[in-house]
């Protein structure tokens, strides 16, 4: 008969595999410091020890780093997905801008209409929780709050598409955009025209994953790409004219 004795599992290895899903589903983020020893072992209701082996595993493992006097914290694991050489090219060449675009064109569209798919009430209710964050952030003059919770709106819709290594890997595109490795985003959120229709787009992707839309949802995300590399393309042309203009500028004083 194809049966095997069943052994008890040990309970460090259960903490083990519960942490190890956290962080696979995204729940723990890379960089985030978990709980005190004491909190975690009430939470899970095991030993000190057995919680502290299971850290020690995790943290052989590379999933987990201790810092010394700040805690357990969850290793970033994200900074592998791209080595600091490929990152500089990708900086240093307007081409892989216009690739990083694409590939989130195609990869956010096919998140979006996963989310408006397969997106629980409750997914759905924190896409729309930072879609208000945004309208309210949208009234204040600085546009580093409302530019955060770009990233954030788009981040919520990809943990609503239910696909993890969908999830890690734009997760580590947007840590690249957020240190301003593709383009500034910063730059695009101050001119007030194009922040009113930014959140214009991103009005129609959240009101088509609300009302469980796939194919809007997916044609909303295309639209909202295809502004953002129209924008990219004539902040380029205006920074190029301004670079000929300061030429003539410089060039007749001179004279």
């Amino acid at each position: 008969m194809p049966f095997l004795k069943v052994t008890p599992e040990k309970l460090s290895q259960s903490v083990v595999r519960q942490i190890e899903l956290l962080i696979l589903r995204g729940i723990l983020r890379p960089g985030e410091r978990l709980p005190s020893e004491r909190d975690m072992a009430e939470k899970l209701a095991v030993s000190r020890p057995s919680l502290r082996d299971a850290i020690s595993e995790l943290a052989e493992r590379g999933l987990l780093v201790s810092k010394a006097g700040s805690g357990i914290f969850v290793a970033d694991v994200l900074g592998s997905a791209f080595s600091p050489a490929l990152t500089e090219l990708f900086a240093s060449h307007d081409e892989a801008v216009f690739d990083y675009i694409a590939f989130r064109r195609d990869m956010e569209g096919l998140a979006a209409e996963r989310a408006a798919r397969l997106g629980s009430e409750t997914d759905l209710q924190v896409i729309d929780t930072i879609f208000r964050k945004m309208e309210a952030a949208h009234q204040k003059r600085d546009p580093s709050d409302e530019a955060q919770l770009d990233a954030e709106f788009h981040m919520a819709i990809i943990e609503a598409s239910h696909n993890v290594i969908m999830l890690h890997m734009l997760r580590s595109m947007f840590d690249l955009l957020r240190q301003g490795v593709f383009y500034n985003r910063q730059v695009m959120f101050r001119n007030r025209m194009t922040r009113d229709q930014l959140l214009d787009q991103h009005r129609t992707i959240n009101a088509a994953i609300q009302s469980r839309d796939p194919e809007g949802a997916k044609a909303a995300i295309a639209a909202h790409m295809a502004y953002v590399e129209q924008a990219f393309h004539d902040q380029m042309k205006a920074e190029k004219h301004e670079a000929i203009a300061r030429q003539r500028l410089e060039h007749e004083a001179s004279r």
